[in-house]
Protein backbone atom coordinates (compact mmCIF):
# COMPACT_ATOMS: atom_id res chain seq x y z
CA UNK A 1 0.00 0.00 0.00
CA UNK A 2 3.04 2.03 0.40
CA UNK A 3 5.03 2.95 -2.55
CA UNK A 4 8.69 4.19 -2.50
CA UNK A 5 10.90 3.84 -5.19
CA UNK A 6 14.05 4.06 -3.05
CA UNK A 7 12.45 1.12 -0.93
CA UNK A 8 11.68 -0.42 -4.45
CA UNK A 9 14.94 -0.26 -5.58
CA UNK A 10 16.37 -1.96 -2.52
CA UNK A 11 13.70 -4.89 -2.42
CA UNK A 12 15.03 -5.23 -6.32
CA UNK A 13 18.87 -5.43 -5.58
CA UNK A 14 18.24 -8.22 -3.33
CA UNK A 15 16.05 -10.08 -5.46
CA UNK A 16 18.96 -10.10 -7.81
CA UNK A 17 22.24 -10.25 -5.56
CA UNK A 18 21.10 -12.01 -2.90
CA UNK A 19 18.66 -13.88 -4.19
CA UNK A 20 20.69 -14.87 -7.41
CA UNK A 21 17.22 -14.25 -9.68
CA UNK A 22 17.24 -14.06 -13.17
CA UNK A 23 13.99 -12.78 -14.06
CA UNK A 24 11.21 -10.76 -11.56
CA UNK A 25 7.52 -10.70 -12.48
CA UNK A 26 6.05 -7.33 -11.27
CA UNK A 27 2.86 -7.02 -11.06
CA UNK A 28 0.21 -4.66 -9.82
CA UNK A 29 -2.89 -2.76 -11.30
CA UNK A 30 -1.17 0.81 -11.56
CA UNK A 31 1.07 1.03 -14.66
CA UNK A 32 3.76 3.39 -13.08
CA UNK A 33 4.15 2.01 -10.19
CA UNK A 34 4.99 -1.20 -12.80
CA UNK A 35 6.66 0.74 -14.61
CA UNK A 36 9.11 2.40 -11.86
CA UNK A 37 10.10 -0.98 -10.56
CA UNK A 38 10.36 -2.64 -13.81
CA UNK A 39 13.19 0.36 -14.52
CA UNK A 40 14.18 -0.50 -10.91
CA UNK A 41 15.02 -4.51 -12.19
CA UNK A 42 16.30 -3.73 -15.87
CA UNK A 43 19.02 -1.90 -14.04
CA UNK A 44 20.22 -4.56 -12.27
CA UNK A 45 20.04 -6.61 -15.33
CA UNK A 46 17.00 -8.73 -14.64
CA UNK A 47 14.75 -10.13 -17.58
CA UNK A 48 11.48 -8.17 -16.67
CA UNK A 49 8.30 -9.88 -16.49
CA UNK A 50 5.74 -6.62 -17.34
CA UNK A 51 2.83 -8.02 -15.64
CA UNK A 52 -0.51 -5.37 -15.02
CA UNK A 53 -2.91 -7.57 -12.94
CA UNK A 54 -6.15 -5.44 -12.86
CA UNK A 55 -8.96 -6.86 -10.35
CA UNK A 56 -12.57 -6.33 -10.93
CA UNK A 57 -12.37 -4.45 -14.26
CA UNK A 58 -14.78 -4.51 -17.55
CA UNK A 59 -13.20 -5.14 -21.04
CA UNK A 60 -12.83 -1.89 -22.08
CA UNK A 61 -11.17 -0.80 -19.46
CA UNK A 62 -8.98 -4.15 -19.24
CA UNK A 63 -7.66 -2.96 -22.95
CA UNK A 64 -6.75 0.23 -22.15
CA UNK A 65 -4.78 -0.31 -18.94
CA UNK A 66 -2.96 -3.41 -21.33
CA UNK A 67 -1.94 -0.77 -23.98
CA UNK A 68 -0.80 1.63 -21.73
CA UNK A 69 1.76 -1.32 -20.23
CA UNK A 70 2.38 -2.31 -23.87
CA UNK A 71 3.86 1.26 -24.34
CA UNK A 72 5.46 1.18 -21.21
CA UNK A 73 7.20 -2.01 -21.83
CA UNK A 74 8.02 -1.07 -24.89
CA UNK A 75 9.95 2.03 -23.87
CA UNK A 76 12.03 -0.15 -21.69
CA UNK A 77 12.58 -2.98 -24.33
CA UNK A 78 14.58 0.18 -26.76
CA UNK A 79 15.97 1.28 -23.82
CA UNK A 80 17.98 -2.04 -23.48
CA UNK A 81 16.62 -4.61 -21.20
CA UNK A 82 14.70 -7.70 -21.87
CA UNK A 83 11.01 -7.41 -21.38
CA UNK A 84 8.15 -10.01 -21.70
CA UNK A 85 4.83 -8.91 -21.51
CA UNK A 86 1.89 -10.65 -19.88
CA UNK A 87 -1.41 -9.75 -20.50
CA UNK A 88 -3.70 -10.04 -17.36
CA UNK A 89 -3.77 -12.87 -15.20
CA UNK A 90 -6.15 -15.75 -14.35
CA UNK A 91 -8.89 -13.67 -15.85
CA UNK A 92 -12.05 -15.65 -15.62
CA UNK A 93 -11.94 -15.73 -12.03
CA UNK A 94 -10.43 -12.32 -11.21
CA UNK A 95 -12.71 -9.66 -13.18
CA UNK A 96 -16.22 -9.94 -14.90
CA UNK A 97 -17.51 -11.67 -16.99
CA UNK A 98 -16.52 -14.98 -17.67
CA UNK A 99 -17.57 -17.59 -14.69
CA UNK A 100 -20.46 -16.64 -12.31
CA UNK A 101 -19.98 -14.71 -8.67
CA UNK A 102 -19.99 -11.31 -7.48
CA UNK A 103 -16.57 -10.83 -6.62
CA UNK A 104 -13.57 -12.36 -7.14
CA UNK A 105 -13.62 -14.67 -3.59
CA UNK A 106 -17.23 -15.52 -4.98
CA UNK A 107 -15.87 -16.84 -8.55
CA UNK A 108 -12.72 -18.05 -6.66
CA UNK A 109 -14.82 -20.35 -4.03
CA UNK A 110 -17.32 -21.22 -6.31
CA UNK A 111 -14.77 -22.60 -9.06
CA UNK A 112 -13.90 -24.98 -6.23
CA UNK A 113 -17.15 -26.53 -5.50
CA UNK A 114 -19.12 -26.21 -8.90
CA UNK A 115 -22.86 -26.20 -9.74
CA UNK A 116 -24.77 -26.07 -12.40
CA UNK A 117 -24.43 -22.60 -13.71
CA UNK A 118 -20.34 -23.25 -13.00
CA UNK A 119 -20.79 -25.93 -15.06
CA UNK A 120 -22.61 -24.00 -17.99
CA UNK A 121 -20.11 -21.21 -17.81
CA UNK A 122 -17.53 -23.71 -18.49
CA UNK A 123 -19.13 -24.22 -21.47
CA UNK A 124 -19.08 -20.79 -23.03
CA UNK A 125 -15.91 -19.99 -21.53
CA UNK A 126 -13.24 -21.14 -23.90
CA UNK A 127 -15.03 -19.09 -26.35
CA UNK A 128 -15.54 -15.95 -24.48
CA UNK A 129 -12.36 -15.93 -22.98
CA UNK A 130 -10.33 -16.26 -26.48
CA UNK A 131 -12.60 -14.04 -27.74
CA UNK A 132 -11.09 -11.04 -25.41
CA UNK A 133 -7.26 -12.27 -25.06
CA UNK A 134 -7.37 -12.52 -29.05
CA UNK A 135 -8.66 -8.40 -28.76
CA UNK A 136 -6.12 -7.61 -26.33
CA UNK A 137 -3.05 -9.79 -27.92
CA UNK A 138 -3.53 -7.22 -31.00
CA UNK A 139 -3.50 -4.59 -29.37
CA UNK A 140 -0.35 -5.35 -27.28
CA UNK A 141 1.57 -6.19 -30.73
CA UNK A 142 0.61 -2.63 -32.12
CA UNK A 143 2.70 -1.46 -29.44
CA UNK A 144 5.27 -4.09 -27.75
CA UNK A 145 7.93 -5.40 -29.72
CA UNK A 146 8.95 -8.08 -27.56
CA UNK A 147 7.81 -11.95 -26.26
CA UNK A 148 3.63 -12.06 -25.31
CA UNK A 149 2.22 -14.29 -22.94
CA UNK A 150 -1.26 -14.70 -20.48
CA UNK A 151 -0.94 -15.97 -16.85
CA UNK A 152 -3.26 -18.59 -17.35
CA UNK A 153 -5.17 -20.47 -14.66
CA UNK A 154 -5.02 -24.33 -14.90
CA UNK A 155 -8.78 -24.69 -15.68
CA UNK A 156 -8.59 -21.81 -18.40
CA UNK A 157 -8.80 -23.22 -22.32
CA UNK A 158 -6.29 -20.78 -23.64
CA UNK A 159 -5.51 -20.96 -27.52
CA UNK A 160 -2.16 -20.38 -27.43
CA UNK A 161 -1.79 -19.72 -31.07
CA UNK A 162 -1.07 -15.67 -30.78
CA UNK A 163 1.19 -16.04 -28.12
CA UNK A 164 4.55 -17.01 -27.75
CA UNK A 165 4.86 -18.52 -24.08
CA UNK A 166 2.59 -20.82 -22.69
CA UNK A 167 2.23 -19.58 -19.15
CA UNK A 168 0.44 -21.81 -16.19
CA UNK A 169 0.14 -20.64 -12.81
CA UNK A 170 1.38 -23.83 -11.62
CA UNK A 171 0.46 -24.78 -7.94
CA UNK A 172 0.44 -28.24 -6.69
CA UNK A 173 -2.13 -28.93 -3.79
CA UNK A 174 -3.04 -32.50 -2.41
CA UNK A 175 -5.85 -32.86 -5.04
CA UNK A 176 -3.63 -32.82 -8.07
CA UNK A 177 -0.46 -33.73 -6.88
CA UNK A 178 -0.63 -37.10 -8.88
CA UNK A 179 -1.83 -35.22 -11.88
CA UNK A 180 0.92 -32.28 -11.22
CA UNK A 181 3.28 -33.74 -13.60
CA UNK A 182 1.02 -34.78 -16.49
CA UNK A 183 -0.90 -31.54 -16.64
CA UNK A 184 2.94 -29.82 -16.92
CA UNK A 185 3.42 -32.12 -20.19
CA UNK A 186 0.07 -30.90 -21.70
CA UNK A 187 1.88 -27.70 -22.05
CA UNK A 188 4.14 -28.43 -24.26
CA UNK A 189 1.72 -29.82 -26.88
CA UNK A 190 2.17 -25.84 -28.24
CA UNK A 191 5.70 -25.87 -29.26
CA UNK A 192 6.60 -23.28 -27.25
CA UNK A 193 8.24 -22.46 -24.03
CA UNK A 194 6.79 -23.23 -21.00
CA UNK A 195 7.04 -20.67 -17.70
CA UNK A 196 5.62 -21.20 -14.38
CA UNK A 197 4.22 -17.63 -13.78
CA UNK A 198 3.25 -18.33 -9.66
CA UNK A 199 4.34 -21.11 -8.08
CA UNK A 200 4.31 -21.17 -4.28
CA UNK A 201 3.02 -21.96 -0.90
CA UNK A 202 2.67 -20.23 2.68
CA UNK A 203 5.06 -21.01 5.97
CA UNK A 204 2.20 -23.15 8.33
CA UNK A 205 1.63 -26.78 8.54
CA UNK A 206 -0.70 -28.14 5.91
CA UNK A 207 -0.58 -25.06 3.92
CA UNK A 208 1.08 -27.12 1.06
CA UNK A 209 -1.39 -29.27 0.82
CA UNK A 210 -3.62 -26.05 0.20
CA UNK A 211 -1.45 -24.83 -2.55
CA UNK A 212 -3.06 -21.83 -4.58
CA UNK A 213 -5.50 -21.44 -1.42
CA UNK A 214 -2.92 -21.09 1.29
CA UNK A 215 -3.96 -17.75 1.89
CA UNK A 216 -7.78 -18.65 2.64
CA UNK A 217 -7.09 -19.24 6.63
CA UNK A 218 -7.81 -15.19 6.75
CA UNK A 219 -9.94 -12.99 6.83
CA UNK A 220 -10.73 -9.41 6.49
CA UNK A 221 -12.98 -7.01 7.91
CA UNK A 222 -13.93 -4.08 5.80
CA UNK A 223 -10.69 -1.65 7.38
CA UNK A 224 -8.50 -4.46 5.98
CA UNK A 225 -7.80 -5.63 9.64
CA UNK A 226 -7.05 -9.21 9.23
CA UNK A 227 -7.83 -12.22 11.45
CA UNK A 228 -6.70 -16.11 11.25
CA UNK A 229 -9.65 -18.08 10.70
CA UNK A 230 -8.51 -21.10 13.78
CA UNK A 231 -5.36 -22.39 14.39
CA UNK A 232 -2.00 -22.85 12.73
CA UNK A 233 0.88 -23.93 13.55
CA UNK A 234 3.71 -21.92 12.17
CA UNK A 235 6.34 -24.21 9.68
CA UNK A 236 8.91 -22.33 7.72
CA UNK A 237 10.25 -25.77 6.74
CA UNK A 238 6.61 -27.11 5.46
CA UNK A 239 7.51 -23.45 2.32
CA UNK A 240 10.85 -25.00 1.89
CA UNK A 241 9.97 -28.38 1.41
CA UNK A 242 7.50 -27.50 -1.31
CA UNK A 243 9.83 -25.46 -2.97
CA UNK A 244 12.26 -27.78 -3.06
CA UNK A 245 10.06 -30.56 -4.42
CA UNK A 246 8.21 -28.20 -7.05
CA UNK A 247 11.14 -26.52 -8.22
CA UNK A 248 12.53 -30.08 -8.84
CA UNK A 249 9.55 -31.04 -10.99
CA UNK A 250 10.34 -27.87 -13.28
CA UNK A 251 13.86 -28.45 -13.80
CA UNK A 252 13.06 -32.43 -14.81
CA UNK A 253 10.13 -31.25 -16.84
CA UNK A 254 11.89 -28.82 -18.90
CA UNK A 255 10.19 -25.98 -17.58
CA UNK A 256 12.16 -22.46 -19.14
CA UNK A 257 11.45 -20.61 -15.86
CA UNK A 258 9.28 -20.46 -12.64
CA UNK A 259 8.12 -17.32 -10.59
CA UNK A 260 8.02 -18.01 -6.98
CA UNK A 261 4.91 -16.94 -5.61
CA UNK A 262 6.04 -13.59 -4.22
CA UNK A 263 8.83 -11.69 -2.46
CA UNK A 264 6.42 -10.21 0.26
CA UNK A 265 2.92 -10.13 1.14
CA UNK A 266 2.90 -6.56 1.26
CA UNK A 267 -0.74 -6.23 3.19
CA UNK A 268 0.17 -9.27 5.27
CA UNK A 269 2.18 -7.79 8.61
CA UNK A 270 3.20 -10.63 11.14
CA UNK A 271 1.68 -10.00 14.56
CA UNK A 272 2.53 -11.41 18.42
CA UNK A 273 -1.30 -12.10 18.09
CA UNK A 274 -2.38 -15.52 16.98
CA UNK A 275 -5.42 -14.32 15.23
CA UNK A 276 -4.29 -11.07 13.99
CA UNK A 277 -1.21 -13.07 12.50
CA UNK A 278 -1.68 -12.09 8.63
CA UNK A 279 2.45 -13.04 7.80
CA UNK A 280 0.67 -16.92 8.34
CA UNK A 281 -1.60 -16.61 5.31
CA UNK A 282 1.60 -14.53 3.59
CA UNK A 283 3.24 -16.77 0.47
CA UNK A 284 6.18 -14.50 0.76
CA UNK A 285 9.61 -15.23 1.29
CA UNK A 286 9.88 -12.56 3.55
CA UNK A 287 7.49 -11.76 6.78
CA UNK A 288 6.39 -7.86 7.03
CA UNK A 289 7.52 -6.59 10.47
CA UNK A 290 4.37 -4.20 12.31
CA UNK A 291 7.13 -1.55 12.62
CA UNK A 292 7.67 -0.98 8.88
CA UNK A 293 10.49 0.44 7.23
CA UNK A 294 13.44 1.20 9.67
CA UNK A 295 13.22 -2.25 11.08
CA UNK A 296 14.70 -5.75 10.04
CA UNK A 297 16.72 -6.35 7.44
CA UNK A 298 18.44 -3.79 5.87
CA UNK A 299 16.06 -1.70 7.32
CA UNK A 300 13.53 -2.68 4.71
CA UNK A 301 10.63 -3.57 7.21
CA UNK A 302 10.79 -7.33 6.98
CA UNK A 303 13.11 -10.32 7.96
CA UNK A 304 13.92 -13.12 5.81
CA UNK A 305 12.21 -16.67 6.05
CA UNK A 306 13.83 -19.82 6.10
CA UNK A 307 12.58 -20.01 2.09
CA UNK A 308 14.57 -16.68 1.48
CA UNK A 309 18.13 -18.79 2.01
CA UNK A 310 16.54 -21.89 0.37
CA UNK A 311 16.23 -20.01 -2.97
CA UNK A 312 19.72 -18.71 -2.82
CA UNK A 313 20.98 -21.88 -2.68
CA UNK A 314 18.56 -23.12 -5.70
CA UNK A 315 19.76 -20.38 -7.68
CA UNK A 316 23.34 -21.11 -6.87
CA UNK A 317 22.78 -24.52 -7.94
CA UNK A 318 21.38 -23.81 -11.28
CA UNK A 319 23.88 -21.59 -11.96
CA UNK A 320 26.64 -24.82 -11.65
Amino acid sequence: PDFDPTVVAAEIRVIARELGCTAVRITGADPARIGTAAQAAAAEGLEVWFSPFPVEMPAAGLLDLFRDCADRAEQLRREGATVVLIIGCELSLFNPGYLPGTFFYDRIRRLARPGPRQLAAFTRLPKRLNAFLTEAADAARGRFGGPLTYASGTWEPVDWSRFDIVSVDAYRDARNTRSFRADLRKRFAHGKPVVATEFGCCAYAGAADRGGLGWDIAEYDEAGVPAIKGEYERDESEQVRYMQEVNQVFVEEGLDLAFWFTFAGYHMPASPDPRRDADLASYGLVSLLPEGPGSGYQGLGWWPRRAFETMSVLQVEKAR
